[in-house]
């Protein structure tokens, strides 16, 4: 069974599912964590994975205020898109995909912290 834990910096602000952005510039952090996930994973060379997968999402953040990771599945959701963009990940259907499981990483700098791992 394998284990790949991808740490992606936050390339912008978060995307919170209570947030009322205008669609132009939710876009635009959607395209940034998007990228910045898809650039990670190739410039890790990380053999892809070819089936089942399931996925844990830390949130770290800079400061110990009280928050709902499960609030920034959108900024998960655009990460996930990037894997499977740069062909790390075959889908992120049901069929392929169990979670992503959102939980808190800690307190430290902005950052995602992907945790896939191959199902049988």
């Amino acid at each position: 069974m394998r284990v790949c834990t991808l740490t992606l910096e936050a390339p912008a602000a978060w995307i919170n599912s209570n947030q009322r952005l205008h669609r132009m510039q939710q876009a635009k952090l959607t395209a940034a964590w998007r990228a910045a996930a898809s650039e990670k994973i190739h410039s890790l060379g990380w053999e892809p994975f070819t089936g089942r997968v399931h996925i844990f999402a830390h949130v770290w953040k800079p400061r110990g205020g009280r928050y709902d990771p499960n609030n920034l599945w959108p900024t998960v959701k655009a990460a996930v898109d990037g894997l499977v963009e740069a062909g790390f990940l075959v889908d992120d259907d049901h069929a392929h995909v169990e979670g992503p499981d959102m939980r808190h990483g800690g307190k430290g700098p902005a950052a995602l912290v992907l945790t896939v791992t191959e199902l049988s």
